[in-house]
């Protein structure tokens, strides 16, 4: 199994953006949670990528076809903006779950639309970085189930 976690914009700037709401840990601290959880979970690989470029996601997603086997999204500002997202992850069809830092469903109203969500089979919010690992582990589990059933 092999998962692609894709970040889009400012999540760079963890610990420095808004540390009441995305807390103090660094964007290698995020990392680092991904790479430990794929290894408990037994991925064979793991990529984390973040760009604050839309098409630079798009073209990452469309680079995951044919050899990952799920994705684990936080698309940040635009998962309720990017119909191209949302597109790029319907075309390519792998199994994709989305995460968020913070509770996204308690915060402003324009933040109640996820794009990216309408095409993945499970959501995580509000979890911290920890989210991440949950969404690792919803995805394997996943992933087994879709495999054991061939």
């Amino acid at each position: 199994m092999k998962a692609l976690v894709i970040n889009g914009p400012n999540l760079n700037m963890l610990g420095i953006r808004e540390p009441g709401i995305y807390g103090s840990d660094n964007y290698e601290t995020l990392v680092q949670i991904c790479q430990d959880a794929a290894d408990e979970l037994g991925f064979n690989g793991i990529e984390v990528f973040q760009s604050n470029h839309e098409g630079a996601i798009v073209d990452r997603i469309q680079e995951a076809y044919g050899s990952i086997d799920g994705i684990v999204i936080n698309p940040a500002a635009y998962t309720h903006t990017s119909v191209a997202i949302l597109d790029a992850l319907k075309a390519v069809a792998i199994p994709s779950v989305e995460v968020h830092i913070s509770a996204v469903e308690e915060r402003e109203d324009f933040r109640q639309v996820s794009y990216a969500g309408m095409t993945c089979f499970a959501r995580v919010t509000g979890e911290g970085l920890s989210g991440y690992a949950h969404a690792l582990e919803i995805l394997a589990s996943h992933l087994k189930e879709k495999q054991a059933s061939i």
